[in-house]
C-alpha cells in the first residue's frame, strides 16, 4: 500500500516493522537474498515471501532502503551505496 501499511495477511506492514529500523546489513541482505522474516509480525499469517532484487545496483538499494527508514513516520541514518556494495560482497 502506499503509506506502507501492507495487505493483510498476504504483504507485511513495512511502517510497522521493527526490521525497518533495525541492523541496517539485515535490511539489506533481506532485499538482495529475500527472506520470509517480515512475515514475522505477531499474531498474522502473511502468505508471501519478500522476492530477491539482486539485479539492482547498489546505489538503487541504499535510496530504496533510505527511504523506506526515513518515511511513514520513521527516521534512521542513510544507507549508502558503500555500504551495501559490502554486504553484496559477503553474499
Amino acid at each position: 500500500m502506499a503509506d506502507a501499511s501492507g495487505i493483510p495477511t498476504f504483504v507485511p506492514a513495512l511502517s510497522k516493522s521493527k526490521l525497518v529500523l533495525g541492523q541496517k546489513t539485515k535490511l539489506m541482505r533481506i532485499v538482495l537474498k529475500g527472506s520470509d522474516e517480515l512475515n514475522s509480525d505477531p499474531g498474522h499469517n502473511f502468505k508471501n515471501e519478500m522476492p530477491a532484487y539482486p539485479d539492482l545496483t547498489d546505489k538503487k538499494v541504499a535510496n530504496v532502503l533510505t527511504y523506506v527508514r526515513n518515511n511513514f513516520g520513521k527516521k534512521a541514518p542513510e544507507i549508502t551505496a558503500e555500504e551495501v556494495r559490502m554486504v553484496r560482497t559477503k553474499l
